[in-house]
């Protein structure tokens, strides 16, 4: 059996599949009769089902919320591995070098949107699977691959709560949808709204008429945009000029009829991720807050952001910052904002450590948010996962990464991000970024390397192949 030849052969198969599923722009649309996420949520997943079938796996559509691909055969008694994956991915964003839903190679590199997260390891696990499959491997346990749509959405995954609700959960299992080595530890996330209603605006002089900025609470806000009104504009504009100098943020500024456009841009990153992007709503607010506004409210709104948000990233000045060992410091990033002359609405994203309650985070910043007459609108809350380093998933997982790239320093790891390794018992997430490689996920530019693929799905197909063999079976050395 030669899984790893049979991955090679498969190089230029998987570039096109890939390509297939990066040009549909799978972000989250309205509901349509029996596409609940939208037509081109729905368009991947159609064409992932029908490329499982045609590779002679077994199919199961749940109403199409979700489903899976699954390869077993009647020896396989011995349970169910689950590999949980999504097609759904997060909005493109702007700026990007190539575009975003083409999936064009560039020197041995595949860019578009998903191709790290979670297109492309959806491919590299599936052609894990035909490898294994095709080289004739009889499993002991039944393999499913798991297709979610709901991942990035924020709405609580409603699509694999409904795709378990009707099919039994795996045993154990992996999500491709993070780093490598293993990940075996998740920390909790909080997805809330704040929220302030403002009174009428009184007076003559600069009006803030409406803020925009991000364009979803697990991403860093990378362009935001106010519009200002007033008689003139002059020291609008010599602000804007100190306040370039001054900071070195970048700002743009132009008139829209009898308004003024301001426009902010900062670095997107994954919100699991703070500091490796730069909030342009921050720095929209920095800027605002150095403006006499008449808005009494929407002034309050300004200032409070500056004195209790602004660029902390660990909730120190809102009253939920928190710690623990294994897992590390509380992450916090405001994903979006929306204010108009009726309110002004902040969505939060909240990353908590492994050992701390969701509800004490919400507890820590009540007195704060009450006293300054904000209402909080809960959306979502994922409890944190850990999984010691001694499990033998863990074990099996480390071992075939450290075989197949020689790295013995990575270490299992703790993780912001939420992945679908929390919809089951016993699941990790482990891979497809490799350690050194950049953090593509939610960023403009996102991409992988071909030669990555290829190896990712050569470490999935061992992980599997060890994980789901018969106890007596002899081990095939690859």
């Amino acid at each position: 059996m030669d899984f790893c030849g049979r991955i090679d052969s498969y190089r230029d198969e998987m570039v096109v599949a890939l390509r297939d599923q990066i040009s549909i722009p799978s972000v989250a649309g309205p509901a349509e009769p029996g596409m609940p996420f939208g037509a081109e949520i729905d368009r991947a997943y159609q064409l992932m089902l029908a490329v499982g079938k045609r590779e002679g796996f077994e199919t199961v559509n749940v109403d199409n919320h979700g489903g899976h691909l699954e390869f077993g055969g009647p020896q396989a008694t011995d349970g169910i591995m689950g590999i949980l994956v999504h097609l759904d991915v997060v909005p493109a964003g702007k700026d990007w070098e190539y575009p975003a839903f083409e999936g064009r190679v560039v020197n041995g590199k595949i860019y578009g949107r998903g191709t790290t997260d979670d297109k492309g390891p959806a491919i590299a696990a599936f052609y894990a699977m035909k490898a294994l499959k095709d080289e004739g491997f009889l499993p002991a346990k039944k393999i499913r691959l798991i297709i979610g749509l709901d991942e990035e959405a924020g709405t609580g995954w409603q699509g694999m709560k409904a795709y378990f609700n009707k099919v039994e959960k795996p045993d154990f299992g992996f999500t491709p949808d993070a780093e490598f080595p293993a990940i075996h530890g998740e920390m909790g996330i909080l997805i809330f709204e704040l929220a302030k209603k403002f009174g009428k605006t009184m007076g003559k002089g600069i009006e803030l008429r409406s803020l925009s900025g991000g364009e979803a609470a697990n991403m860093v806000a990378d362009r935001a945009r106010a519009v200002l009104r007033a008689d003139s504009y002059e020291m609008v504009r010599e602000t804007a000029i100190r306040f370039r100098k001054e900071t070195g943020y970048e700002i743009e500024i132009k008139g829209i009829g009898k308004s003024l456009e301001i426009i902010t841009r900062g670095r997107s990153s994954h919100g699991a991720r703070p500091e490796k992007g730069f909030n342009a709503i921050s720095s929209m607010m920095a800027f605002l807050g150095r403006l006499p506004l008449i808005n009494e409210d929407a002034s309050e709104f300004v200032n409070f952001y500056n004195t209790h948000i602004g660029f902390h990233l660990h909730g120190e000045e809102i009253g939920c910052a928190c710690s623990d060992e294994i897992s590390g410091d509380l992450l916090f990033n405001v994903g979006k904002v929306d204010l108009d002359a009726e309110a002004g609405k902040l969505t939060i994203n909240i990353r908590y450590p492994v050992s701390m309650d969701g509800e004490d985070v919400y507890h820590g910043m009540m007195p704060l948010l009450d006293k300054h007459g904000f209402g909080v609108i809960k959306l979502d809350h994922q409890k944190p996962i850990y999984i010691p380093e001694d499990d033998p998933l863990i074990q099996t997982l480390m071992s075939v990464y450290q075989k197949h790239t020689g790295d013995f320093e990575s270490k299992p790891m703790v993780i912001g991000g939420g992945t679908y390794a929390r919809s089951m018992n016993n699941a990790v997430a482990f891979g497809m970024t490799f350690p050194g490689q950049p953090e593509l996920a939610h960023q403009k530019n996102e991409h992988l390397t071909i030669d990555d693929l290829i190896k990712a799905t050569k470490i999935y197909a061992e992980s599997i192949y060890l994980l789901t063999k018969a106890e007596d079976e002899v081990i095939i050395q690859q």
